[in-house]
C-alpha cells in the first residue's frame, strides 16, 4: 500500500511543474471566462459546473451565445462537433499511449485538452515514474486550473469589469512556447515542419475560421504515411 502511495506522490511530483505554465494561462482566461459569464447574467454555479463537465474552453465561451439564444439544439450539436472536432484526432494519436492505464483510461479520455495533449504527448517522463499516473495528474491540474479559475471569475465578476478583448493571445503564447521546447527536443524537424506547413497551407486555402479541421486531416494522413520514413531518420511523432 505504501509503495502505491510513493508511486502515485512521485507521479504527481513529476507532473505538477510540467503543468505551471497551463495553470497561468488556464487561472487567467478560466476568470475571464466567468467573468464574461457572470456579466451576461448568470450565476457563478453556471461556469463552475461547465468547467467541470464540459471542459472546452472555446466552447465554453461559446455555449454563453447558445444559452442566451433560442432553442436550437441541431445547431448547438453541429456548432460543439465543429468546435471540438480536434479532439478526434488527438484521441486516436493517444490509443497508444493510454494502454495499460486502467480506468484511468476514461478520466483520461474525457480531461483531454489542447494543453493536456501536448504535455502527455511530449512529454520525457523518468523510467520510475509511473506513465499513466503521470498523464493522470497532468490531466486532473489542468482541469483543477481551469475549474478553480472559471469559479472565482464567477464570483468577481459582479464586482469587476474590464475590457477583455485580446485576452485570447495568452494562450497561443503559451502554445508557441510549447512548441519551441519540442523543436529544440527533437533531433529532427520532419514532425513540425508538417505540422507547420500544414497549418499553413490550410490557413491559405479555408481561411482563419474553417482551417483547423482539415489541418488535422491533412497532418494526420501526412504523419501516417510517412510514418515510418520519419522513424527511420530518428524523428518523433
Amino acid at each position: 500500500m505504501n509503495e502505491k502511495v510513493q508511486k502515485i506522490k512521485k507521479a504527481l511530483k513529476c507532473a505538477f511543474p510540467k503543468t505551471i505554465p497551463i495553470m497561468a494561462g488556464f487561472l487567467f482566461l478560466g476568470m475571464s471566462y466567468g467573468i464574461y459569464m457572470r456579466v451576461s447574467g448568470f450565476s457563478f454555479v453556471y461556469p463552475m459546473l461547465m468547467a467541470l463537465t464540459i471542459f472546452g474552453g472555446s466552447l465554453e465561451f461559446v455555449a454563453v451565445t447558445m444559452l442566451l439564444g433560442s432553442f436550437a439544439p441541431l445547431q448547438t450539436f453541429v456548432m460543439t462537433l465543429l468546435i471540438q472536432a480536434r479532439h478526434i484526432f488527438y484521441g486516436i494519436s493517444m490509443l497508444e499511449k493510454y494502454k495499460g492505464t486502467g480506468l484511468k483510461k476514461l478520466y483520461l479520455i474525457f480531461g483531454m485538452c489542447d494543453e493536456s495533449f501536448s504535455i502527455n504527448c511530449s512529454a520525457d517522463v523518468p523510467a520510475d515514474v509511473d506513465r499513466g499516473w503521470f498523464m493522470f495528474f497532468v490531466t486532473l491540474l489542468n482541469q483543477l486550473y481551469w475549474v478553480t479559475g472559471a469559479t472565482l471569475g464567477g464570483l468577481l465578476g459582479s464586482l469587476i469589469t474590464f475590457n477583455t478583448e485580446g485576452i485570447g493571445f495568452v494562450m497561443t503564447a503559451m502554445f508557441v512556447v510549447i512548441f519551441l521546447e519540442q523543436w529544440l527536443k527533437e533531433k529532427q524537424h520532419y514532425s513540425s515542419l508538417i505540422g507547420v506547413l500544414a497549418s499553413a497551407i490550410c490557413l491559405i486555402i479555408f481561411g482563419s475560421d474553417s482551417f483547423m479541421l482539415p489541418t488535422m486531416v491533412c497532418i494526420l494522413c501526412l504523419l501516417s504515411l510517412f510514418k515510418k520514413p520519419i522513424e527511420k531518420a530518428g524523428g518523433k511523432l
